[in-house]
């Protein structure tokens, strides 16, 4: 049995937690005790740790007993926190999606003598493995991913609740947006080239485009065209963009009675509230991942995955942690199983090279009931 810390006991993080104790001696790590206390609760088996994960030495501390680390800490500080980890020469798995090219840190993990596995969520993540995959047996021409985790219940104004920090949601929607097109990296605002598409499950969603490529663009530049969008119930993209072009989102600072003050700030407190999830509230999670390529045989093939996933009111726990802490989870055992043992930093493109790999996460994956259903269709 190894033993393992998860860092970050927020929704994803609380599941994957729980997830682990399985096979694992788990601790889970959060500077909230009230939190701690929460899910302790749910899963008595969980040890626990109050820490903060600003104070860097007692990161290398806290880390020090650990096989290996599981950060699920909000994207702002997930690359510090990264760095600390692989510093104290530890293992991780990581989901917290920060801003900066985690590909930066493989020189740090290298020296050390660790694996980082990365960007290991739904999108990023799933896509990822999938695209990573398919690299290895199709001449890829095209390559889109379509995703979105939404309320079942729509509200009006925005139609959307955040399963995971209004920040990191914001911050989807103010980064520019880097896709490929003729094999050439293109950059547009978020949220734009906004578009209606059609799932069975949920009926017409808008996609627009995110900067959700990240590590794909200096991986994989052999794939000519790449892009991938948000999907949210149509509406939500004008009243969002109304905010942000009104400067709600602005982090240049105003002057208020009681000082200086920054409307992002303001911003991210009224959504909090108007965007919080409630712990059992019903949400789903959608992913469309279409790849277009030559086979062996010379024919155009279109591989497309589709995912969709709903709230688990038996365990009482979200789509977006099922999909998204699940996906971590499942590189964590792969980890620890031995059957991946490169050194350095990891995308999960890097890891779904190889067919045990993507094999081993899409099996661990269908035991949790979320299921990717694959179709391929010969174009010519």
């Amino acid at each position: 049995m190894k033993k393992l810390l998860v860092i970050g006991a927020g929704m994803v993080g609380s599941a994957m937690a729980i997830d682990l104790t399985g096979k694992h001696s788990v601790t889970l790590a959060d500077v909230n005790p009230d939190r701690l206390a929460h899910i302790r609760k749910k899963c008595p088996a969980l040890q626990t740790l109050q820490l903060n994960v600003q104070d860097t030495a007692a990161v290398k501390s806290a880390v020090a007993p650990f096989d290996l680390v599981v950060c699920a800490v909000p994207g702002f500080l997930g690359y510090e926190t990264v760095k600390t980890v692989l510093s104290a020469g530890k293992n991780l798995v990581d989901i917290s999606f920060f801003p900066e090219n985690s590909l930066d840190l493989d020189a740090l993990a290298k020296e050390k003598g660790v694996t980082a596995i990365v960007d290991c969520g739904v999108a990023p993540g799933m896509h990822n493995l999938i695209l990573g995959r398919y690299n290895e047996v199709l001449k890829l021409t095209h390559f889109e991913t379509l995703v979105g985790g939404l309320p079942k219940v729509k509200k009006w104004p925005f139609f959307y609740k955040a399963p995971f920090s209004p920040g990191d949601v914001i911050e989807e929607y103010t980064r520019p947006a880097r896709f490929v097109e003729n094999g050439v990296i293109v950059t547009r605002e978020a949220l734009s080239d906004c578009e209606y598409r059609q799932f069975d499950e949920v009926g017409t969603l808008e996609a627009f485009n995110t900067d959700g490529l990240r590590t794909i663009l200096f991986t994989l530049p052999n794939i000519p065209n790449m892009k991938e969008k948000t999907l949210r119930y149509p509406g939500h993209v004008e009243v969002v963009r109304g905010l942000k072009e009104s400067g709600f989102f602005s982090e240049t600072p105003l002057t208020g009675a009681s000082g200086p003050f920054s409307p992002l700030d303001v911003t991210s407190r009224i959504l909090f509230k108007e965007w919080k999830l409630g712990e059992t509230e019903p949400e789903l999670t959608v992913m469309r991942v279409t790849l277009t390529g030559q086979n062996s045989l010379g024919q155009t093939e279109e591989i497309v995955y589709d995912l969709y996933d709903e709230y688990d009111p038996a365990t009482q726990t979200s789509s977006m942690a099922r999909t998204t802490g699940y996906t971590a989870t499942a590189a964590a055992n792969l980890f620890l199983d031995g059957l991946f043992t490169e050194k350095g930093v990891f995308p999960p493109e890097l890891i779904g090279k190889q067919e045990t790999a993507f094999a081993y996460i899409l099996h661990y994956l269908k035991e949790r009931q979320v299921i990717y259903r694959k179709s391929v269709r010969v174009l010519s």
